[in-house]
């Protein structure tokens, strides 16, 4: 089975600017598409924006809204799956807020919808309802793909859960803020090499009302080693997600073999 090439978006957009964040992941996927990458990841929140307080309610849209339309328009056009965060409404709760992702495919068609279950901070608390289902995943090109958004992968027990629930690359928009550099230096490609899959991890950069994103956007394989890293501003890296690899590795690496179900019940 060929590698996936996989293109990760660090960017901030324009704040609650949904028509021209669309035209940055629009032009994002033709760079992309033309590197020969089959997915590109978006950023956290990345439609709207996501120091926009009050502004959420106002551009919050269900799954299959106008945006998500568009997306599968820019998924369709250049020729790839493409994963992006955005605020969701959910259309049959009046007024309940989801910090939510989705993957679309490259036919347009949606493949998975996921929403942040570990909100992070006050922000968040004050505007999102968190989600209730840990694993999300969609078959892309042979590979299993799950989703999760920033602080959900800081939690050893959430990246744990889809690997055994068979996940080959973890998608994971992010907007992680200054001084929290030590995630994706250290913590993502432990993630990876600790779970035996493939991470990738797109940031916003720059300041954003109060707060100050790091970038850094990495791809990390399951020996730990980042196969593609963003530096601090704008940029658009591209890695290889590769099941060769990625099925050796899990063969020398007996971590998931020697587990001890049995004794890991006090932990929850």
């Amino acid at each position: 089975m060929p590698a996936l090439r996989t293109a990760l978006l660090q960017s901030s957009g324009e704040l609650g600017d949904v028509a021209a964040n669309l035209k940055v992941l629009d032009e994002a996927a033709a760079r992309a598409a033309a590197a020969g990458a089959g997915l590109l990841l978006a950023p956290e929140l990345f439609l709207t924006g996501y120091a926009i307080g009050a502004d959420l309610a106002r551009l919050a849209e269900p799954a299959d809204g106008p945006s998500a339309r568009a997306v599968a328009v820019i998924a369709a056009r250049h020729g790839l799956a493409i994963g992006y965060g955005y605020p969701e409404r959910d259309a049959d709760q009046h007024g309940v807020l989801y910090n939510s992702a989705q993957l679309i495919g490259a036919d347009g068609a949606p493949l998975a919808q996921y929403r942040k279950t570990h909100l992070f901070g006050d922000f968040e608390l004050a505007w999102f309802t968190p989600g209730d289902r840990a694993v999300v995943q969609a078959e892309l090109h042979g590979l299993t793909v799950g989703m999760m958004i920033c602080y959900d992968v800081e939690f050893p027990e959430n990246v744990r859960a889809h690997a055994l629930a068979g996940t080959d690359l973890l998608l994971v928009p992010t907007a992680l803020m200054h001084p929290a550099e030590i995630v994706p230096l250290s913590v993502v490609p432990v993630r990876a090499f600790e779970n035996q899959l493939y991470i990738a991890y797109a940031n916003r950069t720059g300041p954003e009302g109060d707060f100050e994103f790091v970038g850094l956007s990495t791809l990390a394989g399951p020996d730990g080693t980042p196969r593609a890293r963003a530096g601090r501003g704008e940029d658009l890296v591209v890695g290889e997600v590769d099941p060769a690899l990625l099925a050796a590795s899990r063969e020398e690496n007996p971590y998931l073999r020697d587990r001890r179900p049995g004794l890991y019940g006090p932990l929850v």
